[in-house]
């Protein structure tokens, strides 16, 4: 049960105009203060119904009553040690992380980009440990992997690279769910040692890997002793209503990385391994400060306790089918709308046009609230909302983005004027 709203926000305090903040981000021009369920709220007391969950974190949405209590709890007793000791949190998450995935080992971190730069790094090992000097790894055409100089070399994305030359070299890059694509990298090219694929690319417009697809990568990497490395980053934990997007064919990577969802909102990520993949690392090789600390741990397993008592997988799927059913009814006949993809509270709405403008759209909303939604791939409607997600809020997502995008279709698309 979530509990009630405890506090008003805090208030702000005066800036000047001129943030000192490294200007990274186009940020939004709202502060947001304080939440509550699926809802938050900015310094100004507007309400908005979070459709994006800070990008596919917050899991249990805001101020959710187990999760605070356990942070809380956590830091009261201890909150960093560091990996020169044993972290009791820490091997009691990787037995539940390698339970519930089919592997055998982890390693943990801080965020996304680190998992996915252990994961390069397993793959590279494993080649050397075979006698391949120059190992090469299978990437993927608007894939996304993070903005380390080896992880933005792997992404598919132009302007994520740019200006950031030289890049790492062994990467050969190829289509999503071609599995010809990989055939003809393989006599193209000797030195092979894995495939990084995202079970689901998020951040390339929600275009998943097909359940064929990755069952056939799964036979390759088998025959030629490859390592198949899924990327769960933004697709796992329960999202796609399974525990990883890829359990939906059946099969089980030699590498995973993990994070966003993992702790609801605690920086972590992980890296799981299994087979000759689990025993690449050995001490030395690999390391972190803050990686596996007693508190992201602990907010880690209430994650995964509440996920499963409170029926969140299954919730995520029907929330999914919901939404999904929802859009395609109001908007599926409007000329722009393309198709929506991915699966459970993953989705992405394609227009037929560039559509960034929609996220200040959703702020704007007339009425009672706003949304918070993102656009990627320049004509994505991406949505990620906590797996908390009831019915009634799911219709007033629905209906918000139905409201949104049937007037920016009306004032963009010529065949509606």
């Amino acid at each position: 049960m979530q509990s009630s709203l405890a506090h008003p926000p805090v208030a702000a305090m005066p800036t000047s105009n001129a943030s000192h903040v490294m200007k990274t981000y186009n940020n939004l021009p709202i502060f947001l203060s304080h939440g509550q369920g699926v809802w938050v709220w900015d310094e100004a007391g507007r309400k908005y119904l979070d459709g994006l969950a800070g990008i596919a974190v917050n899991t249990l949405g805001h101020n959710h009553a187990r999760l605070v209590a356990a942070i809380t709890a956590q830091a009261q007793n201890l909150i960093h040690s560091s990996n020169l000791y044993k972290v009791r949190n820490q091997e009691t998450l990787a037995d539940r992380l390698t339970a519930i995935a089919g592997m055998d080992n982890v390693f943990f971190c801080n965020s996304g980009l680190e998992a996915n730069e252990a994961a390069l790094k397993i793959a590279r090992k494993y080649g050397h440990d075979r006698g391949i000097d120059r190992p090469e790894i299978i990437v993927y055409e608007n894939a996304f992997h993070g903005r380390s100089i080896a992880t933005l070399s792997a992404t598919g994305n132009d302007k994520v690279q740019k200006g950031f030359e030289p890049l790492v070299e062994g990467f050969v890059r190829v289509p999503l769910n071609d599995l010809e694509a990989i055939q003809t990298a393989a006599r193209e090219h000797r030195n092979i040692v894995a495939v990084f694929v995202e079970a689901i690319q998020g951040e390339g417009g929600i275009n998943p890997a097909r359940i064929d697809y990755l069952q056939g990568l799964r036979l390759v990497c088998d025959e030629r002793g490859w390592l198949l490395m899924i990327d769960e980053v933004q697709c796992g934990m329960a999202r796609t209503g399974r525990w990883f997007a890829h359990q939906w064919a059946d099969i089980v990577p030699d590498v995973m990385p993990l994070a966003k969802g993992l702790a609801s909102g605690i920086p972590i990520g992980a890296v799981l391994a299994r087979g000759a993949a689990a025993e690449v690392f050995g001490p030395g090789n690999h390391g972190t400060t803050f990686g596996g600390n007693p508190l992201a741990t602990r907010a880690a397993l209430e994650t995964l306790a509440t996920i499963e008592a409170d029926g969140l997988m299954h919730n995520a799927q029907a929330m999914g089918e919901r939404i999904r059913g929802g859009l395609v009814a109001a908007l599926g006949r409007l000329p722009g709308f393309v198709e929506i993809r991915g699966r459970g509270l993953m989705l992405g709405l394609e227009l037929d046009r560039p559509c960034g403008e929609l996220v200040q759209s959703a702020l704007d909303l007339p009425g009672e609230h706003g949304l918070l939604i993102n656009v990627t791939h320049d004509r994505v409607v991406r949505l990620l909302p906590p797996l908390i997600l009831n019915s009634i809020e799911a219709d007033l997502l629905v209906a918000g983005l139905v409201e949104i995008i049937s007037v920016f279709l009306q004032k963009t698309h010529p065949d509606l004027h």
